[in-house]
């Protein structure tokens, strides 16, 4: 990964010092060790701050999606004249760059407005698993190095294979490199095991209907409506989100459990056709609920029912947005797949 580091730092200091772009979306060091960061570069200096590394976990369309609305928010106040004209650089995974895509289908903004820096993907650590292993011991210091995690804590050196700590949606990602974009740093990666993406949505699709429920419901009762969730989301970008509704009052803000089990049920079915699997919610969520489950089972199901995957091509359109003639809309009629 060094030299694709290197590269990526190349390259971002040319696209700044050529003026391509007025700022890069990309990560930076943490502050805690074997931790990154998201980080906005507007400086060729600045691209040296770049890195790209295991621990690059959040999906950073999100925040060009907001700058891009940040930027045409304070270009209203501007004579058309003197208006201008911004570009955004991006660091993007398999998962961002299937984002990015659904921005431009959803006309959010235009592709001349973003400027894709492409890297390759083989998985990111999900820090929930390495705390457990670790037995939430303080992390001092440490490395990655041929597919191990060597930990320095309190109590010693660990040990522990990477595959053992990589995040659930990375072990079974079939996107690991961009859809889409300007620049490839790197060469491709390998497919991950695609087979199994939902082998877990398949077993908990067995389960009777009142053990299906009954996690659910011990899932939201987690939930403590942080809104973590939806603020890391790049498919949340609503101004209004229906949860803050007062005209009409889709749901209440109190501790009622329903409430929480209603806003979790209207977030995931806003992200049919829309969630890219990038992990994003589940690395923020402070209280561990399970919302990957779910949303596989949608995203099965979109593309059971659609054959579509979310963000796979500008030229895939939305399923709840086009229509087949020779679709025969057997799951409309008779979804249980049973008489009726």
């Amino acid at each position: 990964m060094e030299n694709i580091e290197k590269k990526l730092r190349e390259e971002a200091r040319k696209l700044l010092t050529e003026k391509k772009v007025n700022v890069i979306v990309g990560y930076e060091r943490g502050t805690l060790p074997m931790t990154a960061t998201p980080c906005f570069i507007t400086t060729p200096e600045e691209a040296d701050k770049l890195v790209w590394n295991r621990f690059c976990v959040q999906n950073l369309a999100k925040f060009v999606h907001d700058l891009v609305m940040q930027h045409r928010e304070s270009q209203k106040r501007v004579k058309p004249e003197d208006r201008i004209k911004k570009a955004f650089g991006i660091v993007a995974r398999g998962c961002t760059s299937r984002s990015i895509v659904i921005h431009l289908q959803e006309l959010q903004y235009d592709r001349s407005e973003v400027v894709i820096l492409g890297v390759p993907c083989t998985g990111y650590v999900d820090k929930k698993k390495l705390a457990v292993l670790l037995n939430q011991e303080e992390i001092l210091d440490g490395s990655v190095a041929n597919d191990q995690l060597t930990i320095k804590t309190a109590t010693g050196e660990k040990k522990i294979a990477l595959k053992d700590v990589l995040a659930d949606n990375c072990l079974t990602c079939r996107f690991n490199n961009p859809v889409i974009s300007d620049l490839m740093v790197g060469e491709p990666a390998p497919a991950m095991d695609a087979a199994s993406e939902y082998a877990e949505v398949d077993a908990f699709e067995n389960l009777p209907i009142e053990e299906r429920w009954a996690y659910f419901s011990k899932e939201m009762d987690k939930c403590i409506r942080c809104a973590a969730c939806r603020n890391t989301c790049p498919s949340c970008y609503c101004r209004i989100c229906f949860a803050e509704q007062s005209q009409p009052q889709w749901v209440g803000v109190g501790e009622d459990k329903t409430d929480t089990q209603m806003f979790q049920l209207m977030r995931m079915y806003h992200m049919v056709g829309r969630c890219v699997d990038c992990g994003s919610c589940i690395s923020v969520c402070p209280m561990g609920v399970d919302l990957r489950k779910f949303l596989k089972k949608l995203d099965k199901d979109a593309f059971e029912l659609f054959e579509h995957r979310a963000g796979a091509s500008v030229d895939s359109p939305a399923p709840l947005s086009t229509y087949k003639e020779s679709d025969k809309e057997d799951f409309i009629y008779n979804p249980g797949g049973g008489s009726h």
